[in-house]
């Protein structure tokens, strides 16, 4: 999979997504995970079981293509949803269940989903929180620190495009990505420190496990992260999204951000400065505005209008962009977003008018659309 410095060709990409599986009609959590993924077919792609039992996740192949990514995860999002329908249950793309958040999770039956939950004692017990990871390939853990250095600045714009949790326990919470304060509740949280090359950042996780405050590597719950199965960054911050056509898009845009922090490191450019928890805090912020208000600039410290700094991140890669034949797709889903709002907006004004059964529309409609998207 890796390939050494800069290429024309496009960078592989990968998109894992999770689900939640929720009663047709309440919308409350329903623990089927495990019947769902023993009737899926081959054809339907991977599919393995989370924290919970009414989690679900998948993953693209590696791909090149974005047509590629959103065709497997149409495919699976078609067959587990039709699965899911057959058991009275609706396959959903939010990043928390809108009801049914304070009945204690079902802890999935595997030996290390029970230690963690034994880890993590009442934090863990309403822990429905599922996102959308981007992994895109890095030619060393070198060159992925740098990444996450350079991604850093851009990290909470990049949440308040994906924010898709506004809802929690039948209210708006005031929040576009109540996921996202959700997920303080793990040991490790925010977006990661930042590391002098890929050796100090085994060693700080190496340090996380031997001192007990990880049980493993795969604990490290920071925004973003190397990984430890593949050669390449994993962006974390995403919210679960309502449609495969918005995750890949995103995908896609990431997968720029990424080339461009490759070739600004390669040529020596430095990394602008941020002062320290300014991250965070923008992170926080854009958790609570989504797109539609402002959103905090690390590097200038300075709030600034949302899509402001979603023009300023698209213009930085748009050669990157259309080098791999991108454009076009990004371009037409940052214009659904300023049009429609992010997908929590999506979610509010489809809750304010119809309830409940208007957010279980939504999911249902948006897991699978009929058409194929042509982006």
């Amino acid at each position: 999979m890796p390939r050494d410095g800069l290429s024309a060709e496009p960078r592989n990409f990968g998109v894992e997504e999770e689900y939640l599986l929720l009663d047709a009609t309440d919308g409350r959590p329903v623990d089927i995970a495990s019947v769902v993924i023993g009737e899926l077919s081959a054809h339907a792609g991977p599919a393995e079981r989370e924290f919970f039992s009414s989690q679900l996740e998948t993953a693209t192949p590696i791909c090149v293509d974005a047509i590629e990514a959103e065709a497997q995860l149409r495919r699976f999002r078609s067959e587990a949803g039709r699965i899911a329908a057959a058991h009275g249950a609706l396959l959903a793309g939010t990043g928390l269940p809108p009801v049914g958040g304070e009945t204690v999770g079902t802890v999935t039956r595997h030996d290390r989903y029970r230690q963690i939950d034994a880890d993590m004692r009442g934090a863990g017990a309403y822990q429905y929180v599922t996102g959308t990871h981007i992994h895109v390939e890095v030619p060393s853990r070198d060159a992925g620190v740098a990444v996450l250095r350079r991604l850093s600045r851009w990290a909470p714009v990049l949440l308040a495009m994906t924010a898709n949790s506004p809802v929690w326990c039948g209210e708006a919470t005031g929040f576009a990505s109540w996921r996202t304060l959700m997920g303080t509740n793990w040991p490790l949280t925010g977006y990661p420190p930042d590391f002098a090359d890929g050796e100090e950042y085994a060693h700080t996780v190496e340090q996380l496990v031997s001192s007990g405050v990880l049980r493993d590597p795969g604990i490290v719950t920071w925004l973003a992260r190397l990984s430890d199965n593949y050669p390449t960054v994993e962006l974390r911050i995403a919210d679960a999204q309502l449609s495969p056509a918005d995750s890949v898009s995103f995908a896609v845009l990431v997968r720029a951000l990424v080339e461009r922090a490759l070739h600004d490191e390669e040529h020596g450019l430095a990394a602008p400065p941020i002062a320290p928890g300014l991250v965070d805090g923008a992170i926080w912020v854009a958790a609570r505005n989504g797109l539609e208000s402002d959103l905090v600039d690390p590097v200038r410290a300075a709030a600034r209008p949302a899509f402001d700094v979603v023009d300023e991140m698209l213009g930085t890669i748009r050669p990157e962009l259309v080098r791999f034949g991108d454009f076009a797709r990004v371009k037409r889903y940052v214009e659904l977003l300023r049009r429609e709002g992010s997908p929590a907006r999506r979610q509010i004004r489809r809750f304010s008018e119809r309830g409940i059964p208007g957010l279980l529309d939504l999911y249902r409609t948006a897991a699978a659309p009929p058409n194929p998207s042509t982006m």
